[in-house]
């Protein structure tokens, strides 16, 4: 385990010290910018791209906000919106604290394949409190395997160069945007925000998205 973490932490360093600026302010969704452009590497579901509407989601796996986000909205929210195709949703990595250990789980899932991206992403949601009870390391590992990656895979796939690289882009890229915090949203890129609220309400997010719908 111990070089495990070691060659990990060295191969995620450029990674973690790029977002640990935004990682300090990722309890509050909040800031401006977003959503504009494609960007390399997004992840989406619904609708084919240049739908009438987008939503955007920046997101962590670390992120206490983003699992509670993902437990009590995201069913409705998929039900309602993308699984009938309304809108294009894209999912967008943002690291928060512990950043090595986010950064792992998004390329686990990356690793796992695009029809296994987001089952990954929100297992490790569903399972935070893993991190704390276990170790990091036991708590992906475990994700790794049920998605079908041996433990000898789990080991490239995180320390990986060139993907730690293409995740420090999608780092600087949400910071170009302007993204500050996670979970953030975005309809056609003007951000909604729900005050006091664990991420955008559906109610919020259905104003926004259908008022797009309706021009």
């Amino acid at each position: 385990m111990a070089n495990f973490e070691t060659r990990f932490a060295r191969m995620s360093r450029r990674a973690a010290i790029t977002g640990a600026a935004m990682a300090t302010m990722a309890l509050a969704a909040c800031g401006a910018g977003g959503s504009k452009g494609a960007a390399e590497g997004d992840m989406g579901l619904g609708a084919a791209e240049g739908a009438k509407v987008t939503v955007v989601e920046y997101a962590s796996v670390t992120c206490p906000h983003c699992a509670v986000w993902q437990a009590k909205t995201w069913p409705a929210f998929k039900a309602k919106y993308v699984d009938t195709n309304k809108v294009r949703y894209i999912f967008r990595e943002l690291p928060t604290p512990p950043v090595d250990a986010a950064t792992a789980g998004f390329l686990v899932a990356r690793c796992a394949g695009p029809d296994k991206y987001f089952d990954v992403i929100h297992q490790l949601m569903a399972t935070q409190q893993e991190m704390l009870t276990s170790s990091p390391r036991d708590w992906l590992l475990r994700t790794a395997q049920a998605a079908g990656l041996s433990e000898q895979q789990f080991n490239d796939c995180v320390t990986d160069k060139e993907a730690v690289a293409a995740m420090e882009k999608r780092v600087q890229f949400a910071q170009a945007q302007g993204v500050t915090g996670t979970p953030a949203f975005y309809v056609n890129d003007t951000q909604v925000i729900t005050p006091g609220g664990e991420g955008a309400s559906l109610a919020d997010l259905s104003t926004a998205i259908d008022a797009e719908l309706a021009k």
